[in-house]
Parts: C-alpha cells; structure tokens; sequence
C-alpha cells in the first residue's frame, strides 16, 4: 500500500508508474456480508530478470469443463490474450443454467451446446436470448449491466466467440497457486520489486502477468498469443462511474441534414447574389454580398463544432460503493477519494465585497466531500487587511454554520442565499430540534454580517488610534532630544495596523514603499488547521446550544494566501495569482486535483465534487485534464434582458463540444487535474509511458534476448538520461526540490482505481486512506519561497505550466494548451445546479465585461496559441471551435456595415438586389426557415428556452456592433504598435437601492461603447421616415424597394431593442416628454430631408402628393 507522504528524490526514480490492485471475494460479496478473503492462483512466468527465493507451488491447470470456467473469469481486450483468474474457493458461483438477471425475466441465459452460459457483454451482465434480442431491437442496444453498447452478435457468433476464447485460454494459460511468497513479511508477493526490475506489467488480484510478448515466446506460462489485460475475479459485475446519454437518433439526424441543407443554400444563394450584381447600384451590392460571404464562413465556424452533441450523467452511490464502502482493501471503510485543493481568487474588496466572497468561502467549508480529503485557498491579490480579517471571521462562523449544514442537510450551504430562498425552509424537515438550530444559526449570521460590514470601519478607527499612539511617541522622542529639527519635517507614515497591534504586511489603506498594491511582502495565514483524519463528534447540546453528539465538526483547512509584488516584475494579473496558489498548495496540501472558483461563485450543490470525481476516476478518467461545470447566475432581471444566463453558449455550444475533444475552460467552476496544470501530456493508449514521462521517464523495456553487456549499457544509459531529466526539472518548475518531489506524488495519487481491465493506468484500493503528513514551520516556509515574485524567473511557468501568461482571457488559452498536448475534457452538467454566481446586469458593466473577452480572443488570434498552428492532437472539429473563438470579434467589422446597408439603401432609394424577384425571395425564405428550424431543434436537444434563444441573438448584435468592434481595434493596436490593454474588474456589488433587487439594471452609465449602436439606431429611424415621406410623396413610387429596406431596418432595430430599452432607463423614470420630442425631431429631420432633396425632380416641398 503506497504512504501519501511526499516522496524523495531518490524514492521518485524507482516508484512504479502503476500500481497493484489487490481483488477478493469479500469485496465482491460484501453486499451478502462475507467476510472470507479467497486464495487466488497466480501466473508466474519464467523471466530472466527476476530471481526471488526459492518459491514452493503446487500446478493446477485451468479445466475446460463448466466447473473450471465457472470458477474462473475471462478477459480479453482486442490484439490482446485472454487471461484468467482462478480461484480455489467460490462463493456463490453459478451452476450451469443460471437465470436471467433482467428484472420481470427469470429465463434461462443463453448457453453453448455444453450448457455454458455466454455473457454477450464483458461486464459478465446475465441475460437470456430473448432479452437480448429485445435489447438490440429496441434500437439502442445498451447493456442493462455497465450502460455499455453491445457489439451486435447475434446467439450463433456469441457462441463462436465464446468457444474461440475457452481454446485459447486452455492453450496458452497455466495457473499456480501460491504458497509461499517473495521478500514479504505479510506473506505477499512484493509487486513494487518486482515491477522495477523485470519492467512488466501486472493484473488484478494477487496475478502478476508479464507484457505481451516480452519472453519472445507464445507457448510459454503467460505467454502470448496476442495478449489481454486481466479481468476481475468477482461475482459483483463491474459499474461505471458515469455514462453517456446520447441525444435521440431522430432529433440528431434531422438537426445535422439541416445544417447539410442550410450549407447548401448558402452556397447556391452566395453563387446567385454573385451572379445577379445590381447595376443600378454596384457599391452597395458589393458591400453586401462581401458581408453575407463572411457571415456564412462565421456561421460554418459555429455551426460545424455542433454536429456531435452528448448528454452525460454520473452515479454517486456506485462512487460511494467503490471509494467509501469497507473491503478488503479498506477494511475501515475510510475515503479512498483523492483530496481536492480549492482555489478561490479575489483582488479589489470594494468591487469584490468580503461578505460575497466570505460566503463562498462558507459553501466550500461545508461541501459533501470527507473532510480530510479537502482543503481551501484564498488568494488575495490585493493584499487587503479587510479581506484578510473577513476570511478569519467566515472561519470563526464556520464552526457553527458546517456543522448545522451536517445535521440538517441543508441546500445549498450559502448562508446568504439558504436565508434568502423564496420556498419554505422547513420543508422535508424531520428533525424537532430545526426549528431552534435554525433560528440561532440566523442570528449568528446576522451578527456576521454587521461584522463583516463593519469591518471597514475598524480597521480605520483601530489604524487610526495606533497612528496617534505613534505620533505621540515620535513628538516624545523628539521634544526629549531636543533637537533643532523643525517639527513639520517629522513624517510619520499612516500605517494599517493589525488587532495585535503590529503592521499589516501587505497593502495599506494609505499607500507607502513596500504596502501599495503592486509593492508588498508574501502572506501565508492558515485560518483552520488540516483536520484529523478519524471523524471528531461534538458535544450534547443544552438550551441554549446546538447537540452536535451526532454530527462530524472537523473542518477543511482554510488558507489565506497573497503572493510578494514588487516593482518591475510583471505579475501577470488573475493567471499569476493562480499559478502561485498551484505551487504553495502543492506544498502544503497537494491534492491531485484543483476545482477553481471566482470569489462570487459558490458550490450551490454540495455534491458537486463528487459528481467531477466520478468522470476522473472512471474509466480513462487519467486521460481528462479538466471537468468544466456549467455557469448559473443569480439576480439576473427576469427577462434576462442583456443575456446573462449565457444559456446557448452553456448549454449548446459546450454540450456539442463534449461530443469532440471537450469543453472549454471558462474561468470558474472546473475541476482540473494537476498534473495537466503542470504541462505534462496525457497517458497514451498503449502501455508504457505516464502523463509525467518527459520528466519522469519510464524505464525502456529490455529485450530479454541482448547480451548482459548491452543491458548493462542500456541501463547506464537510461540512468544517465533519468539524471539529466532531473537535472533539468529546476529549470521547468523553479527551483522548489518540495514541488518537485510533489509532482509524481499527485500523478499517482489521481489515478483511477484499477477495478476494470480497461484501466490500465489505475492505483492500487486503500492506497489514499493514510493521513496526511502535518504541516509543520519549514512546510510553511518553504510555500512562501515559491509564492515570491522572483520564483518564476528562468522557469516555465505561464509558459507552458500552469495557467498561460500573455491574454486577459488566460482561462481560454490555458485549456486550449491541455487539449493540444492531447488531454480531452468533460462537461459534467448536473440536475441540480453544481454552481452559482453573479452577473453584471448594468448595460454598461455588461459591455466592458464582453470587451474583455472579445480582447482576449483577438490576442489568441494573433498569438501563437491560434488554432491554425496548432499541432496534430487537436482534432478537426475541436480545431475550429478554437479557431472560432478566435476569429468571432472580426465579424463585427462588417455586422456593423451591413447594420448602415438598409439605412444607406432608403436613403438612396436602392436596394442590394436589382428587384425583389421570386428567386430571392426563395433563398431568402428557405435561409430563415432552416435557422429556425435549427434553432428549434437546438432547443428540443438543450433544453434552453426559445425566449433565451432569442435574446442571445440579440445580444450578439448589440455586442457586435460595440464592444466586439473596439476589442478588434484594441488587439490591432497592441500587435502593430505594442500598446497594452488594461481592463478593470468587473463590480459584484449591488446596486445602493435596497428595495429593488434589479436596481442597477436601470442604472445609466455613459460609455464610449454606446456610440456605434446608438448611431445604427438613430441613422436606420431616419433612413426609414425619409424613405416613406419620399415614397408617399413621389409620382412613381418604388414600393418593391421601401419595403426591402424598411424591412431590413426593422430587422436591424429589433435586435437592438434592449439596448434602446436600456438607455431609457426604469419605466417611470423617463419623462414621457422625451418620447415625444424623440419622435418630432425624427419627422422634422425627415421633413428637411424632402424639403431639401424632393422626389421626382419637382421643386415643390410635397411634390405631387396631394390629399383626396
């Protein structure tokens, strides 16, 4: 059983990549409560590398009769021999004509003419011909066992398949049973020996199995034939930890031949407006036929990502059978769950209130996860005092609130939002004692939070006060030396002070040298001490008191952390407070895995880390670099008017891209593994190398045909290339050696477990139960040297590990470099919501907030990070979903042209086409039908609402022709002339009108990005009334022309209409006056256009038009 400590530098070089797994019957019959463990026979082939003692065994061959299969389980996995695993003692072994396991059936299963039962699926599932038949009839052919697909055999070719694997078994497999085993005194083969020196693999249960083909021989013990991976010897069928749900067959196919179909309209529409040009008015055709080409390219980009989308669904009691249930390997039943580090980042605390982060804070101390397994990391990069004091009063409430959310199961675990929810609370509440906790709870949360608001001011009186003490020292000091010094030359800096009466470290409320904001010192403060790693029961509650005699009090550990800012180093904003949280909490923590929250998002389910540890550690889990969670807001108005919710890029774009390579990383609420944070690449599919290799390279495999004398020169030279890959690790990661040995440590502890053949790259059951090493002093010390602002110096960081450097979008470009090394992602969507948080819903903040993104995305492009370089294990269609990330802010430039076409083509009384002929009109029709008929089946697969549907396409025009517009000026400007872009962050306070929860939705603030909308709207309403007055007043009126340019602009204003709505403010508060003046300065402007430019060539203001 491998120690959770961290290893040595000496140990890392000879630890295993993989380790055992040990497989007995009591595991598998734990739920008929036996607690006999069953002696396993084992293979063990002859290798010239190993010579243990001398070992006594007794040859039992595997019988090809019913009783020896039925004693023994088969695996074999494509290219591979079939193995097996016998056993002396079966408990509960099937007789030949076992029943069918599908509830209702009770038929007997499907045999071989020698009445041996065949299994049509490797999960050993037991199914009779009928019920398979109906299975493969129903359409989707699921296995009612492991959820997996079967492989379509019909009876006849299970029974060859099934005979071909018996022959093959009883050829090539012989089976020893153990008795006396090697260099152990527990009286177990030493595999980790074993392993190191013959460089073979191993199976399950106490069997070792050489690599295939390694003896360079077929007919051996062991030998090969193809070779497989072992299987389970267990009677309890093997369960997955999560699985697909795939969209239905006929909802799919129908959205793909739409897009298909689309496409083809779009080419044959694009081939006509190129051939049919409008002679009358070339400059505008051109512009426009230009636009439409580039939408279609724009719309191909996006469209193209969502030909593959998957549901996906986990099950969290078969994660508590495997990881939290007593066996043979946890007898005590303790978590064997990895541990998790969460990072939550924070800089401004007056836009970025304590209390909101506080309560964050609070949700992850009190999320269903063991205790143990749980640490939580506060990175203040502002160095405030106020956010420092906040975190230490949300540690002090903790201690009450963690243990009440215990006892009474309470969701979610935010104290402000439990108290603020709508619904009764008492709902499902059994417990006679809620009633009293719950009402102390409530008013301990109301002292918190006149503490946590009050906390300014004490922090300025107390500062204050400490100051005056000193002024009067240094007068004092001054009077009693009576110097010649003038009194107004004595300057006395106005300190922040601590309660304990000593200088806050990092930035002061008055800035001075060394405590501004870009000039402080490191911090490290442990708010809550690691916990034990046995459950700690509180004590029997009084009147007065809550009775916690039932209820676990431990809590996670909790640590304040800012990192050392100086001037002159450029500390690379958000992405450089994460990567110093990376590398202290590998010092101190080191969990294998990093879920990362924005200070306003909160665990709203608490299970949600569960619901991302069962993708990790399912099968291939090793090969997922991140689980992405979807982003909820709350506060947002009820028309979601600016589309906060996001939901067509949460629920659509991101479901379709999991059916690819994976999500992307956007910023908050993903779980990441680390050593994908650390830049390694994934385990390949064949045996042989880890996601650590390029560091940590395995040893090469050794042809046991060569000369002695070329194996030794082999391994001189393997032990020379293990030194020089060492050597240059420093060079990688800084030169921390406890981060370094950390490394290896997490890859193996974030293993899944090796229960399943499929998972070859498992650890070993029981292996995370041990308890933490303690934090002591030099663990502390050392977290503060990586935490320096010179640590990152002549290292890779933000470069190619941790979180990249160079783009105000870090989240982007960070999970594009996982999925170009190979990693894939998962996009784990749960039925409760596994987050929440909050939304600007201000126009003008929500402006600045897509600035910033579409910034970032046109610095990908011209980075080297665009995904048209990108290297051949990024796929084809997960290729140009980054690329369209990319490349979405340039469709502004002509979004915007072609939002003045319909203004420019009433105003000179033209149109794009020459007429409004059948033809276009066809086109024009059989375009918008198949977007809506997309979008309608987008709808029917997301599960998003058409009222979100439309308000995201509205706000992609009012984005487009505004911000997306300034961030393609902007990205031009710091690639031709070098000029930086700095961005503010956005506010998560709310409005000051306590009784609207909508107040600042309606609050108006003027910004420079409200120009370009603003004149489309103002230019398309003009163009409109002077084009009617013309039309009404002209002789020989175009009507065909009015209306395609009315139409168009209406289309225009539309769209824009929240954005109009939002410059008006609350209802109520506008005058009524101003709507009528709006409309008379829009006629007049008309009117003076007439007057000025009549129709028809007549000189009379009104020309011909005359009333009846």
């Amino acid at each position: 059983m491998m120690s959770s400590k961290m290893v040595t530098e000496s140990e890392m070089r000879r630890l295993p990549t993989i380790h055992h797994h040990r497989q007995s019957t009591g595991d598998a019959d734990s739920e008929i409560g036996s607690v006999d463990y069953d002696t396993y026979t084992v293979v063990l082939p002859p290798t010239p590398d190993n010579r243990p003692a001398p070992i006594e065994i007794s040859m039992q061959p595997v019988r090809t009769d019913n009783q020896g299969l039925s004693n023994s389980m088969f695996s074999g996995v494509n290219n591979r021999v079939t193995r097996t695993f016998s056993k002396v003692k079966v408990v509960g072994s099937d007789a030949k004509g076992s029943f069918c396991a599908v509830p209702g059936c009770g038929s007997r299963m499907m045999s071989d003419g020698q009445g041996n039962d065949i299994f049509p699926c490797e999960c050993g599932f037991k199914i009779c011909g009928n019920c398979y038949k109906d299975v493969l009839e129903a359409g989707d052919g699921i296995c009612p066992g492991c959820k997996e697909p079967y492989k379509g055999l019909d009876e006849s070719e299970l029974v060859a398949e099934s005979h071909r694997k018996m022959s093959e078994q009883a050829k090539s497999l012989s089976i020893v049973k153990s008795t006396k085993l090697r260099g152990s005194q527990s009286g177990e083969f030493d595999y980790t020996g074993f392993l190191f020196e013959s460089k073979r693999s191993y199976g399950y249960g106490n069997a070792v199995w050489p690599a295939d083909g390694v003896d360079g021989n077929n007919d051996g013990v062991g030998g090969g034939g193809g070779g497989g991976g072992p299987q389970l010897c267990s009677e309890k069928r093997w369960k997955p930890l999560s699985r697909k749900a795939k969209i239905p067959a006929g909802v799919l196919s129908l959205y793909r031949i739409l897009i298909l179909l689309r496409m083809v309209a779009l080419g044959l529409f694009l081939q006509w407006r190129i051939r049919n040009p409008n002679e009358d008015a070339i400059w505008l055709w051109l512009m426009s036929v230009v636009c439409e080409i580039w939408f279609a390219f724009s719309w191909l980009l996006d469209q193209l990502p969502k030909l593959c989308p998957i549901n996906r669904a986990t099950d969290l009691d078969v994660l508590k059978e495997k990881f939290e249930t007593p066996s043979p390997n946890n007898p005590s039943g303790k978590s064997d769950l990895p541990s998790i580090d969460v990072f939550v980042s924070t800089a401004d605390p007056e836009k970025e209130p304590p209390l909101v982060t506080a309560n964050t804070i609070l949700s992850i101390l009190a999320a269903d996860y063991p205790v143990e397994k749980l640490s939580c990391y506060v990175s203040d990069d502002g160095g405030a005092l106020l956010t420092f004091e906040a975190m230490a009063e949300a540690a002090s409430f903790a201690r009450l609130w963690v243990p009440f959310c215990r006892k009474h199961d309470i969701e979610p675990r935010n104290p402000e939002s439990y108290f603020n929810l709508k619904r009764d609370p008492y709902k499902n509440k059994v417990r006679p004692d809620f009633v009293r906790d719950r009402r102390r709870v409530k008013r301990e949360y109301d002292e918190f939070k006149v503490r946590i608001n009050g906390l300014p001011d004490s922090i300025r009186r107390r500062s204050d006060a400490f100051n005056t003490r000193e002024e009067v020292k240094v007068l004092k000091r001054w009077k009693e030396s009576n110097d010649d010094e003038p009194m107004e030359s004595l300057k006395i800096q106005k300190a922040t002070w601590m309660s304990d009466g000593t200088h806050w470290p990092g930035t002061w409320q008055v800035p001075a040298p060394e405590h501004s904001r870009g000039d402080h010192a490191s911090i490290i403060q442990v708010m809550l001490d690691p916990p034990s790693d046995k459950p700690q029961k509180g004590a029997e509650g009084d009147g007065n008191s809550m009775d916690l005699c039932e209820v676990d009090i431990r809590l996670p550990m909790l640590v304040y952390v800012t990192r050392e800012k100086r001037p002159g180093y450029d500390h690379n904003k958000k992405a450089g407070a994460m990567n110093a949280l990376v590398r202290a909490s590998a010092i101190m923590s080191n969990g294998p895995f990093i879920l990362n929250l924005d200070c306003d998002h909160y665990i709203f389910n608490s299970q949600a880390l569960r619901e991302g540890m069962c993708f990790m550690m399912d099968r291939d889990g090793d090969r997922i670099c991140y689980v992405q969670f979807p982003q909820r807001f709350e506060g947002i108005d009820p028309s979601d008017r600016y589309a906060n919710h996001n939901t067509v890029f949460f629920d659509v774009n991101m479901r379709a891209l999991d059916g690819i390579q994976g999500p992307v990383y956007v910023g908050t609420g993903c779980l990441f593994r680390r050593t994908a944070i650390y830049g390694f690449d994934p385990p390949p599919s064949e045996e042989g190398s880890g996601c650590c290799s390029c560091c940590f390279p395995r040893p090469k495999k050794l042809s046991t045909s060569s000369s002695a004398s070329e194996a030794d020169s082999e391994e001189n030279m393997l032990r020379n290339d293990d030194e020089m890959n060492l050597f240059l690790v420093p060079k990688k990661f800084g030169n921390s050696s406890l981060l370094v040995e950390s490394i290896q440590e997490a890859a193996i502890q974030g293993r899944p477990l090796a229960d399943h053949p499929s998972i070859k790259n498992g650890r070993q059951p029981g292996a995370l139960t041990n308890p933490r090493k303690p934090l002591d002093p030099t663990i502390v010390g050392e977290a503060i040297n990586v935490i320096s602002c010179w640590y990152e110096d002549k290292s890779e960081w933000g470069q190619s590990v941790g979180w990249i450097y160079g783009s105000v979008t870090e989240d982007v470009v960070t999970g594009y470099r996982m999925h170009e090394r190979g990693w894939r992602s998962i996009y784990c969507v749960t039925k409760r919501d596994a987050f929440r948080g909050t939304a600007p819903i201000n126009l003008t903040d929500r402006l600045h907030q897509v600035l910033r993104w579409a910034t970032g995305s046109v610095e990908i492009f011209f980075s080297r990070n665009n995904a048209l370089i990108a290297g051949g294990r990024l796929k084809f269609l997960q290729r140009i979903a980054y690329l369209n990330v990319g490349i979405y802010p340039f469709t502004s430039l002509f979004l915007i042209v072609y939002c003045f076409l319909p203004a420019l083509s009433l105003f000179s009384g033209q149109f794009i086409v020459q007429t409004l002929n059948i033809t276009f009109l066809v086109y024009l029709l059989v375009i918008t039908l198949t977007l809506c008929a997309l979008a309608v089946l987008e709808i029917k697969w997301s599960g998003i609402a058409l009222e979100e549907w439309w308000r995201n396409e509205q706000f992609w025009l009012i984005g487009g022709t505004s911000a997306h517009l300034v961030a393609v000026l902007q990205g031009l400007l710091k690639v031709i002339a070098g000029i930086e872009i700095s961005f503010t962050l956005t506010s998560k306070s709310a409005g000051d009108d306590v009784d609207d929860e909508f107040a600042d939705l309606y609050i108006f603030k003027w910004t420079s990005l409200m120009i370009p909308p603003l004149t489309i709207i103002m230019v398309n309403l003009i163009a409109i009334a002077v084009a009617v007055c013309r039309t009404i007043y002209s002789t020989s009126p175009a009507w065909s022309k009015l209306i395609g340019g009315v139409f168009f602009s209406v289309w225009v204003l539309v769209h824009l209409y929240p954005f109009a709505k939002g410059l008006m403010g609350k209802r109520g508060k506008t005058p009524t006056v101003i709507y009528i003046w709006s409309g008379l300065v829009a006629v007049s402007i008309s009117l003076l256009w007439v007057a000025v430019n009549p129709p028809s060539g007549n000189s009379d203001i009104g020309g011909s038009f005359q009333f009846p």
